[in-house]
């Protein structure tokens, strides 16, 4: 079976609760049983993992090589200001889905630069935890499936 890694970065465990006039009400846990349960109707598997910590983050990237199909990435802050997590997914060649709650462009303009577009798959912003919804489907059908 299929395997989509799901990479959350810091503070969004505090989804639900952290400014959630900027990020709403859905906490990570609903975001990861959602996500889970709709890759699940794709038949593939969905692992989910979050941490605070950039090399938490890179030491995951590094272990699903070889074995994870598609990785699903909401890096937060990482997002613009990491060069070791660009290494980290371009260096394991597994194709990735950049994630992101709000509409970064339309925040501060520290915000507008990403270390990750440039080499993801995709890239979808602004669309609330809607995003990760259509990162699933994007994954499923154009990355493990490969019907581009």
């Amino acid at each position: 079976m299929p395997i989509i890694l799901l990479i959350n970065g810091p503070n969004l465990n505090l989804l639900g609760t952290r400014e959630p006039h900027l990020y709403g009400s859905t906490t990570l846990r609903d975001v990861e049983e959602h996500a889970k349960s709709l890759a699940t109707s794709y038949n593939t598997d969905l692992e989910t993992f979050q941490s605070n910590h950039e090399g938490h983050i890179v030491d995951r990237i590094h272990s699903a090589r070889g074995r994870v199909d598609a990785i699903i990435i909401n890096p937060g802050a990482l997002t613009h200001t990491s060069v070791a997590l660009r290494d980290a997914l371009v260096g394991t060649s597994i194709p990735f889905i950049e994630v992101h709650i709000t509409n970064v462009h339309a925040r501060e303009a520290f915000r507008h630069h990403s270390y990750l577009s440039e080499k993801a798959e995709a890239i979808l912003v602004g669309l609330g935890t809607f995003g990760y919804d259509v990162a699933v489907q994007h994954a499923v059908k154009n990355i493990v499936n490969g019907e581009v």
